[in-house]
């Protein structure tokens, strides 16, 4: 292998720069420069979302670009600040002093550390444990979450954010009386016009003027107002917050405040800081303290980020993506990141979807972002203490409102109502206890219903003929397996056919069954004795060749098989019991147990196959 393999496999960023053009340049230029006009007012957002001074959410804008652009796969995918993150950030960030940096720095790079341990791991498809209604079900909840702890900079009241729901609306509806007018104001207009300019690009102007040129203009201009809705409203409103403030002795509205300009430090982040109990008292916690008070959000946030860009990177690149190159890339996003002071970051759905109709060629594209908010950290900052907080808080509510998917219950009503459960569970769940503990039972319900379906596989049963006349009951099972909590369930199956339709070879259809774990071929076993001492044959029909070694490795017996019904006769003829099957012709009988049917758990009780053992003797 050589050198230049070397470099590409390290850093796959760099096959982009073979053959790259200078219209690949300003393609990639104009894309970089939209997604830093969005992610400029959003990172100033979801930094006080997460509890952070606004400088924060820039630090966490521009490394993501950069390394991303080097190891990512995917050209349309950002990497930043979330939303859902900055929520997930801010459980621990609001102990006072300067402990919410040191918790988000460090939670960013113990994150990127996870992400690295899962690519290494091959673990990226843990994310498939998640369905489509626990994930529904979970960003609904965030986006509630997320809306419900903006409503004080909306309002003007003076505190915290928090991410609990319940103790947030407490606190809201208990201090109605201290709204802000100006505030209340500002932001309603500030969701108003965000939402109708998010509209426009959907509007077509264009088409009533003839001339082609003046209809590439119109629509440029649309488009370039609806992409740039956020930055157009923080700008107008800094300029009118400055003209007031500046006339008025008393400021209508509660500003951002200083915002630290420059670049951010390159460091190791911290591994202790200093907190303020509930007394006011200074209490230093070391590392130990620190991982034990971020506890579940160390593989929660991890995995939560990892779902998100792995998704965006299949929504835009397609499936013949790495999912475990996206994690490497997702991952040193992270470990960088916590170097230049940034908060937990991931993939962005709404700045990628920008970036691809922004007409981007490259990854690159994210250093033109990040080059935009390293100048603005340079040169804008200063200016940044004019923003209000109720056009931050317009900002992240008109982008999370979308965040909740009304739509998907209809269907989901219509086709499996059974997975309507899970994410129900984790919505209320999430709301009422934490994301956390919300997504952790969403996922356990969805693997205890897949478990519950192992262990009550759905069985067809049927009392047939042959061409001859011998009568046969037909066991199918639906699964492609039989793990041993089902095999009871299987054996009870054939106990309660054998009382229902009477004594006749038992054909168990292997068609669709690849595969036996040990339990359930001693179970097998077991069966096939007992129904032996019955005098009631068992046959496999078209069992795999691996089913047969499993059976006759773990039970020592050869269980007879046949690749059809008619082979019955040729078997049974060579049998002295032969006439005990040409029974009366029966009219067809067919039964179907099906899991969670009180019939099939209760109709067979230990005695059955004894009786029948009774019975022919």
């Amino acid at each position: 292998m050589t050198l230049k393999d070397w470099g590409y496999r390290l850093f796959p960023g760099l096959k982009w720069l073979h053959g790259y053009t200078g219209q690949d340049a300003v393609a990639d230029m104009i894309a970089g420069v939209t997604v830093g006009l969005t992610v400029l007012p959003q990172g100033l957002a979801y930094a006080t979302l997460a509890g952070l001074e606004p400088q924060y959410g820039l630090y966490s804008a521009f490394v993501g670009g950069i390394v991303y652009a080097l190891l990512g796969s995917c050209r349309q995918v950002t990497i930043g600040p979330t939303a859902l993150l900055a929520l997930m950030t801010s459980r621990h960030t609001g102990f006072g002093l300067g402990s919410g940096p040191a918790y988000a720095i460090l939670l960013c790079l113990i994150s990127g550390v996870v992400e690295m341990g899962m690519a290494v791991l091959k673990l990226g498809a843990l994310v498939d444990l998640i369905s489509l209604p626990v994930t529904v079900g979970f960003t609904s909840a965030t986006a509630v979450i997320i809306g419900t702890s903006q409503l004080k900079g909306l309002l003007g009241l003076r505190g915290g954010s928090g991410s609990d729901f319940i103790n947030t609306m407490r606190s809201v509806l208990g201090n109605l009386s201290q709204v802000r007018r100006g505030d209340v104001t500002l932001g309603l207009v500030s969701i108003t016009v965000l939402l109708l300019l998010r509209k426009l690009k959907d509007v077509k102007f264009a088409g009533r003027v003839r001339s082609l040129r003046a209809q590439q203009l119109i629509s440029g201009t649309i488009w370039v107002i609806a992409t740039g809705r956020n930055a157009l409203v923080v700008l107008v409103t800094s300029v009118l917050a400055y003209s007031t403030c500046k006339q008025m002795d008393t400021c209508p509205y509660i500003l951002t405040g200083k915002v630290k300009s420059g670049l951010p430090n390159i460091t190791l982040p911290k591994f202790e800081t200093t907190i303020l109990d509930k007394n006011g008292t200074e209490l230093t916690q070391n590392f130990e303290q620190m991982v034990s008070e971020l506890g579940p959000s160390m593989l929660i946030l991890p995995i939560i980020a990892v779902l998100g860009n792995v998704a965006i990177s299949k929504a835009f690149g397609g499936a013949g993506l790495s999912a475990t190159r996206e994690l490497v890339a997702l991952s040193m996003s992270n470990i960088c990141g916590a170097f230049c002071s940034s908060m937990p970051v991931t993939g962005s759905f709404s700045r990628s979807a920008v970036n691809h109709a922004s007409g981007v060629r490259t990854p690159l594209g994210g250093c033109y972002t990040s080059v935009l908010v390293l100048l603005a950290l340079g040169l804008l900052a200063p200016y940044f203490q004019y923003i209000p907080k109720a056009a931050l808080s317009a900002v992240i509510i008109s982008a999370v409102i979308f965040m909740i998917e009304f739509e998907v219950i209809r269907p989901l009503w219509r086709c499996s109502r059974r997975e309507l459960l899970p994410g129900a569970i984790t919505f209320v769940m999430s709301l009422a206890v934490g994301v956390e503990i919300g997504l952790l039972l969403g996922v356990g319900a969805d693997v205890a219903f897949l478990v519950y379906r192992a262990a009550r596989p759905v069985l067809s049963v049927s009392k047939l003929q042959t061409i001859n006349g011998i009568n046969y009951i037909l066991i199918r099972p639906k699964h492609s397996s039989l793990y041993f909590p089902a095999i009871e369930w299987v054996r009870s199956g054939i106990s309660k056919a054998l009382t229902t339709h009477g004594t006749a070879p038992v054909v168990l259809d292997c068609a669709h069954v690849h595969d036996f774990d040990f339990t359930a071929a001693r179970g097998m076993g077991s069966l096939h004795k007992e129904l032996a001492k019955a005098n009631v044959p068992l046959f496999l029909m078209s069992a795999h060749k691996d089913i047969g070694v499993i059976l006759k490795e773990s039970t020592s017996i050869d269980f007879p098989t046949i690749d059809c019904p008619d082979d019955l006769e040729c078997i049974l003829e060579q049998t002295p019991d032969y006439e005990l099957h040409l029974q009366i012709a029966a009219p067809l009988v067919e039964s179907r147990i099906s899991r969670g049917t009180s019939d099939a758990v209760d109709a067979c009780s230990p005695s059955e196959l004894s009786r029948l053992n009774g019975k022919s003797t």
